[in-house]
């Protein structure tokens, strides 16, 4: 049961502790402002880029780029547009970055600290989903009912670690965290 609702679950964290339906929008969005306030990932009169490929990461990014629009008078726009956007947004999550750095340091590639708001090549990019795993971003699509294109996911090397270790993808972003 939810602890605070005393309702049928919907999502149980690594520690047991569950949260029904109304319960787990609210801890994400609350999760969300968090992210944005501690990184000041997006800024009031920002412009935000984005692009929706359809994959349940954009369309999430896309219905919490929404939100921030609503707080704090922000402007959105699709990619590609004729404005230029003083910030771009990417649908990257904890497990596509925590997949990224095991790549590098298979690969022996210097791996730099992530950092959920990056400079590279005179654009300012953000990640505002990057604190969630992926099966909490698509719980969040499918509770809000937002449509998505099905992809087939491939059981990486560090999914398969996950099975017995729950906390991986989240300690190998949090090893390699700037703060």
């Amino acid at each position: 049961m939810c602890k605070q609702c005393e309702i049928n679950p919907v999502y149980e964290f690594t520690n047991k502790r569950k949260l029904c339906k109304t319960c787990f929008i609210r801890w994400f969005n609350k999760k969300i402002l968090y992210t944005n306030r501690k990184f000041k990932l997006i800024q009031k009169n920002d412009l935000i880029g984005y692009s929706n490929s359809g994959n349940f990461r954009d369309v999430v990014l896309e219905n919490i780029l929404l939100l921030f629009s609503e707080k704090f008078f922000i402007e959105t726009i699709k990619l590609p547009n004729k404005r230029k956007p003083n910030k771009i947004a990417l649908g990257s999550t904890t497990d596509s970055e925590a997949e990224k750095i095991v790549f590098m340091f298979l690969e022996q590639e210097t791996i730099s600290k992530f950092f959920p708001i990056q400079k590279k090549q005179g654009k300012i990019f953000i990640t505002p989903l990057c604190l969630f795993l992926d099966k909490e971003v698509l719980l969040y699509a499918k509770l809000k009912k937002l449509k998505f294109k099905k992809i087939k996911k491939k059981n990486t090397f560090i999914d398969k670690l996950e099975k017995n270790h729950p906390e991986i993808k989240r300690a190998i972003i949090k090893n390699f965290f700037k703060e």
